[in-house]
């Protein structure tokens, strides 16, 4: 076992660092050996390899499809969530962004939505559900909320291809600051149906509240990303 851990650490997590060293420098959708053969080849148990195998899906470093084996995962997506959309942000880096729209209604706000945006509980406000996806891959469950109506919202939200970009353009509202609370979560049983994790799997919860040049709240979303899949980056750029 790698002398880099101490040999009092749980033995799932000494193997582990020697699957980390096993599937280093190697292609992402490499297939790395069955838990039979990893059991056999460290001389454990296949209930330590299974073990230790869950972790590194759960971190990322490893992806696991149902009947075609366990393989090296792909990097994580960075996401810089700053004054730009999910869509700016992938295609700057060289993704292709997409979306699933779930639901997209206008309804009375409840006690909890009324609050973020700072009008009365009942006011109109429209409810847009998404599922968000990199390359194909669902990444994050997205619900947002935004006052009042929007006139022809869902056409013109599939032309301009981002929210912000729909709201700037055709709406006149523009984002000005940000607030982002970030908080882990586990998956439940609608993030496994939604997003095809598995249950307990780790999750980013982010709360974004975005408000206009007056201050004026205009959107609060909570976003639920992957933790297996998604990095989150926050850059502040000193005034001085």
């Amino acid at each position: 076992m790698s002398s880099n851990v101490p040999q009092s650490a749980p033995k799932y997590y000494l193997l582990k660092t020697e699957v980390l060293g096993l599937i280093a420098g190697q292609r992402p959708g490499t297939l790395i050996p069955t838990e039979r053969a990893l059991a056999e080849k460290y001389a454990t148990s296949r209930t330590t390899v299974r073990q230790a195998i869950s972790e590194l899906v759960a971190e990322g470093k490893l992806g696991r499809i149902q009947g075609h084996g366990t393989f090296v995962a792909p990097p994580k997506v960075t996401h810089v969530r700053q004054l730009t959309s999910f869509s700016d942000d992938a295609r700057t880096q060289g993704l292709r962004p997409d979306s699933k729209l779930l639901a997209l209604d206008v309804l009375g706000s409840d006690a909890e939505v009324s609050a973020h945006l700072g009008i009365d509980q009942g006011k109109p406000v429209t409810r847009l559900e998404r599922i968000r996806l990199i390359e194909g891959e669902p990444l994050a469950h997205e619900v947002a909320w935004l006052p009042a109506k929007l006139p022809r919202f869902k056409s013109q939200l599939a032309k301009a291809g981002s929210l912000y970009a729909a709201l700037a353009d055709v709406y006149g509202i523009r984002i000005a600051d940000v607030e982002d609370t970030v908080e882990t979560a586990l998956a439940g049983p609608a993030e496994v149906r939604l997003l095809g994790i598995e249950m307990g799997a780790p999750l980013l919860l982010v709360h974004r509240l975005a408000r206009d040049a007056v201050g004026a709240p205009v959107e609060w979303t909570r976003s639920a990303f992957r933790g297996d899949r998604f990095r989150f980056v926050s850059r502040v750029r000193s005034g001085n």
